[in-house]
């Protein structure tokens, strides 16, 4: 049977994020993928290539509509605290909502293929350096706005709250308290001198 023609591109890479999301890379062969699609292996192959290619556009679906995808756009006015703020209740809200506890996509990549796959890897690996580095860049804007000190250790606390961000994803897997969630959360970002009450607090 060759691929069908209600073949919906973007629904299908939407339910392999799923998938992947749900059960790991590893566990989602192309057998498995082609099965749940409802395709043959060729139709696959056809439409996607590898499945690097497909957990790769998986992967940038998933960054699409991820908790802290507010931290990439136009900031230019606002409050950078707030926003950092914001986007950790984001995140507690988010992933106490998934009643399967998955935690985050990404996060659970990290884990299972860096340092175990030579493509995936360096790519997951890359997106949590990019992060790190984003976070980096908006403390700067915290400074240069007068919302920091100019003698913030602004590469320090955007380590920080790369770990924190990973954590509180880690974390969700094991506990699905939003409350709870988010009290980790903003005890650190208090702790970091970042904390600024977000608007729906």
């Amino acid at each position: 049977m060759g691929r069908p023609t209600s073949f919906n591109r973007d629904e299908a890479i939407e339910t392999v994020m799923q998938e992947m999301w749900r059960n790991g890379y590893e566990a989602n062969t192309v057998k498995a993928l082609s099965e749940r699609l409802g395709i043959t292996r060729s139709s696959y192959y056809n439409a996607f290539g590898s499945r690097e290619a497909l957990f790769k556009l998986a992967l940038e679906k998933y960054f699409a509509q991820s908790p802290d995808r507010f931290l990439y756009g136009d900031v230019s006015d606002i409050p950078i605290l707030e926003l950092i703020s914001q986007t950790f209740r984001d995140v507690a809200r988010a992933r106490a909502a998934d009643p399967e506890k998955r935690g985050c996509l990404a996060i659970n990549s990290v884990a299972e293929l860096v340092g175990t796959h030579g493509e995936l890897g360096p790519v997951l690996a890359n997106a949590v350096m990019a992060s790190a580095a984003r976070f980096e860049e908006l403390l700067n804007m915290a400074v240069e706005n007068g919302e920091l000190p100019a003698e913030t250790d602004t590469h320090a606390k955007a380590l920080a709250l790369q770990n924190l961000l990973a954590g509180v994803n880690v974390f969700a897997k094991a506990l699905g308290d939003e409350d709870e969630l988010w009290l980790m959360a903003k005890t650190t970002l208090e702790g970091l001198g970042l904390y600024r009450e977000p608007a729906d607090a």
